[in-house]
Formats: C-alpha cells, structure tokens, sequence
C-alpha cells in the first residue's frame, strides 16, 4: 500500500464537527464526552472507521485523547506531540493540554461544571484508565457515565466500514511454534490459575496465537477479531467469516459473528481472565465472574522464537540492502530540487525493489529543517518542505516483510551543518552506542537502561521527550508492548525480545537528530565471574552517517564499537547491492 501525503481533517473541519457534536451531547443530557483514539480491539493503530479523534480535531498522533466540554474541549498529548498538534487542530476552538503532566481528572475538576455527566463508550477504554479516572474525580460531584452508543458516530455521515482486510497464514517455519502448541501452553497456565478461559481482544495477541496475518490496519499484518481462549485450549474466534476466505484454521477454533462476543461474555459460568490493561472495559462488564490478569499472549509473543529471530534477521539484511542503495543514491541526487515526499517515495520505491515488500511497517517520518523538530512528523503535500543547505534530515522508516518487520531511523546532512548541531548528533550517537553496548543482569528493566542513552545530552543540559526504545514484533506491530527503554518501563528484560534504540535531540523550530536501531535481547559470553548475564544483538545493518560526527568528542571505545559494526555492515551488505552501490558502502563503512 503506497504511502499517501493527504491530511485526513483541516484544521479547518474540526469546529463545525465539534459544534455537531456538543450538540449531540445536549441532546443526550450530557455535559461532555471522551473522544479516545481507541478501538474495541485496544490496538495502538486502529482503522479508519475508529480515527474518531482525527476526524474529530484533526490531531493525526498515534496516543491522545480529546475531552470536549460546552465551553471548551481539551486535546491531551504527550511529549511526542506537543509541536505536532499545534499545526493540526484549530487553536481558536481546541486546546493542548499536555498529559500526563495535567491528568485528565485534574482538568476536568478544573474545567467541567460542578455535579457535571461525563460520557465514554465502554468499548473504547479499558478498565485500568476508568479506575483511574473515577479515582481522579473522587470528592468531586462529577460523574462518568457509559453509553450504549457513540454520539462520534452519529455525528459522522460518512463513517467508513469496519475493515475486511484478507487473512493469511503464517508458516511455522517462520513462527517456530504452532497454534496449537502455544494455545495448549496457554491453557496449561490457566488450569494452574484456577481460570475456565480468558477473553483476548488485542489484535497482535489473537494473530500472534493463531499464525495469521491480516491487513485490517495499514502499515500492521494483524487481524481483527475477539477471542475466547479456553482452559482445554479450544478456541472460540469472532471474527467476520469474508475475511478468512478459503483459509482453513485448527479444528480446536470454532468461527462465530464479532456480534457475539459480548453474548458469549455474558454466557460463560466459570472465572474468566481479563486483562484491564488492554481489555474494553465493556468486556470486563459482561463477565459475571471476571478475573483480572495480563494477557497471557503479551510475555510468550515478546519473547521471540529461534526461528522469529532469524526471520528478523533475514529481514534486516534485506531492508539494509534496500536503505544502502536508497543512502548511496541521497549522496549523489541534487539535494535542493528534492522535498521531503521525494524521499519518502524513492526510499517505499527502493523496498518495493525487494520483491518482498508487503507494506511499510508505519508511514514513513520524512523530515528536514524544522519539521524534522516534530518526533513523528507526517509529511502532506502543505507541509512538504524542500531540503536546503545546512539542515539536518531526518529519515524514519521501515517495511513489513513475510519473516520480519524493520525500523530504522538516519540522520543525514543537507550541505555543510553548523558544529553545534553535529557535536548534538555525536551526543546522540554515544547513547545509541551506550545502549547497544550495554550489559546487564537477570531482572534489570528498560527502566534501569533508559539512562544509558540519555546521559551524553544531560551532560550538555539537552534531552528528548520520548522513550528511547519500544518493543517490536516479529512480522507484527512495529510497536509492540509490554516491553521498552523508558523511565515507566518496570518489565525485566528476557532473553528473545526485540526493541528498538532510538535517542534523539529535537529543538523546536530549528532542527531534529534520531539515530535507530533494532536490538535483540542475548545471552551475553560468561566473563568468568559465575553471574548469568544479558546483552543486545543488533539486528539493524545500515551505515550511520559519519560526516555529522565530531571526532573529538568520541571516547576510544565508542570509536572501537561503530568501527566494528560499519565493518560487519560492510561485510554482510556488501553482498546484497549493486557494484556501484558496493563502492559507495566501502567509502561510508570506512573506520574513524
């Protein structure tokens, strides 16, 4: 699916749709309404039928949610999006509101009017943010109220369809384990817990589970649906029947309508798992006997197999065939007559040149100049900037492939930059290689690490509003939970989890710098000592631009490390691209 470069909403759309709903809210007696970027399923990416909040306020960001009220309707972001969500909404009728610094009770104590009625759908939030949201409002005469319906929706002429996008399976050879030796695994640990079955709703989880791929969501191979795992490891799936097509599944898996599932819910006698973290807080209300608990798929789908790794791999050396022939061809175009959405094509047409290429795994983030300041800038055709010297430009991509899912971001220089912005790439750069060097015991989380990559920037006062690293699944979501690099993340890392290790320094207005790649969790080599420890395999082969380095400001060993990986770049790339491109690779893998 070729990227489009069309803004979903103008700003300009967003007050006659917020007007239609305030209205709406009127006419339902209520005195405001959550309009989340969610779907039924809890997914990060939904489809276009469920962009409620984009339709609504323009805001196009992967996290957010919109409170409207009748004398102001707040938009709450995180620090991805703060710079983003300017340009996007009308300011004259929206506000930002920067979460989770200003947490949406604090707002709503401060804005709604007193004894006011929130609504919210109950399909479209999960149990743990109702709990804490209710807990915010506690002493308050403010109330929440689920409704039956959406009053987005009602609003909305021209909602389109819930997707039908085709299913496929996914071979053992690459998943390692079948669907049944995984749904026998899960149903174990129920039967331990004292569990009948647990109700499933993500959509990675159910694909993971099953070894199939969808196309419901662009940019993501998952597939739509609602499950009831049982604890004799049958399967119900509510999934519509058009999407299967000719595709045969377990005979354990019995299909029925995604109609039924909360019918199903409210049938089932036995303690039945929820997880109230990911699950609809709809699910939760239609099980008599409900028992809270993660999702059994997160951890096992987290912790890849032997043969999702070496499908990872295999993708990686394929898509850095792909970024190396897009990366010697940048140093040779014409910089100036190129924009932002000429890049973004030539690279989506480099990939496709693989002949594997299913999708890209996220719409590309081309970015120069002060663009490249927003974290996950999309470029239109009103914000297409052309490239001019002295900036710095920012490529974020990565492609969707039948064995693996690749993300990767390079900085690259327009002309000849300014020293302070390559001394802030070569602070970057050192907590890219802080982290891929990184070595550590059983039990440390991302939390523990996330410094590693941040302490070059706090040395020179600087930082940057994101995590630096999310999890990635194997042929699925190129953000996959539970695991991360972040301050938040408590998770321990384990052995077979893959993350993505991305610093970055945005200042606004001026430029962007991110350096990214994929890492693997490992065994790290016995050092003699008796103590099990881990490390990171880095799974992303693609040269890391040297002309933006400063040389003095790198220690011996950070030298030592990206000399030796530009040498395997070299060594495994090297084969893959065209004798020219080879050359090239030669002269940007050379060592510092």
């Amino acid at each position: 699916m070729l990227q489009s470069f069309t803004a979903s909403t103008r700003p300009d759309q967003g007050p006659p749709r917020l007007l239609a709903l305030r209205r709406e809210l009127t006419a339902r007696g209520l005195d405001g309404f959550i309009v989340p970027r969610a779907d039924a399923h809890q997914g990060e990416y939904v489809s276009p039928r469920d962009e409620r909040l984009a339709w609504l306020t323009g805001f196009t960001g992967s996290a957010g949610f919109c409170i409207v009220l009748a004398q102001v309707a707040g938009v709450f972001i995180d620090g991805r999006y703060r710079v983003q969500v300017r340009g996007q909404i009308d300011l004259g009728v929206f506000t930002p509101v920067n979460w989770p610094d200003t947490s949406p009770a604090d707002w709503l104590r401060a804005q709604a009017p007193e004894a006011a009625v929130i609504g919210f759908d109950p399909w479209l939030h999960t149990p743990d943010e109702i709990t804490r949201l209710r807990a915010g409002l506690e002493g308050s005469a403010i109330t929440l109220t689920p409704l039956t319906d959406n009053p987005v929706d009602a609003i909305w002429p021209d909602q389109p369809a819930p997707p039908r996008g085709k299913v496929r399976a996914h071979p053992l050879a690459l998943a390692g384990r079948s669907s049944g030796e995984k749904r026998r695994a899960l149903a174990a640990d129920l039967r331990a817990q004292g569990v009948s079955a647990v109700a499933l709703t993500l959509p990675d989880s159910i694909s993971w589970l099953l070894n199939i791929r969808g196309s419901d969501i662009a940019r993501n191979p998952v597939v739509q649906a609602f499950a009831l795992l049982h604890d004799d490891a049958r399967l119900d799936l509510f999934i519509d029947r058009a999407k299967l097509g000719d595709l045969a599944l377990d005979g354990d898996v019995t299909l029925h309508a995604p109609e039924g599932y909360e019918a199903a819910l409210r049938a089932q006698n036995g303690r039945v798992q929820f997880d109230p973290a990911t699950a609809p807080l709809a699910v939760a209300g239609a099980l008599t006997q409900g028992a809270p608990g993660a999702d059994p798929c997160l951890m096992p789908k987290a912790c890849k197999t032997a043969a999702e790794l070496e499908g990872m791999r295999a993708a990686h050396r394929r898509d850095g065939a792909a970024m190396v022939e897009f990366l010697a061809w940048y140093d040779s175009a014409p910089l100036g007559d190129l924009t932002e959405i000429d890049i973004a094509r030539k690279l989506e047409d480099m990939r496709h040149a693989t002949g594997e290429l299913l999708d890209l795994s996220f719409e590309t983030i081309s970015s120069t100049g002060p663009n490249a300041a927003i974290v996950h800038y999309r470029v239109t055709g009103e914000s297409n900037r052309r490239l001019r010297d002295g900036d710095l430009f920012l490529l974020d991509s990565g492609g969707q492939y039948p064995d693996g899912t690749t993300d990767i971001t390079r900085t690259l220089p327009v002309g000849t930059v300014a020293p302070e912005r390559r001394a802030a790439y070569t602070r970057v750069l050192q907590g890219m290689i802080a982290m891929s060097r990184a070595r550590f015991p059983h039990g440390v989380a991302g939390a523990h690490l996330d410094a590693l990559a941040r302490y070059p920037l706090w040395l020179a006062g600087q930082d940057y509003d994101h995590g630096t690293g999310h999890g990635v699944g194997a042929a699925l979501s190129v953000h996959e939970g539970p695991v991360r690099l972040s301050r938040l993340s408590t998770l321990p890392l384990a052995e077979g989890m893959i993350l993505s290790n991305e610093p970055g320094y945005y200042r606004e207005g001026e430029f962007g710098i991110r350096i990214e790649n994929l890492i693997a969790v490992r065994p790290a080599p016995d050092m003699g000592e008796g103590r099990a420890m881990l490390e990171f395999e880095t799974l992303t082969l693609a040269p890391i631009d040297t002309r933006l380095i400063e040389p003095a400001l790198l220690s011996p060993l950070e030298t030592t490390w990206l000399n030796a990986y530009h040498a395997r770049v070299l060594a495994e790339i090297g084969p893959l691209v065209a004798d020219n491109t080879r050359i090239w690779l030669a002269r940007a893998c050379a060592p510092l």
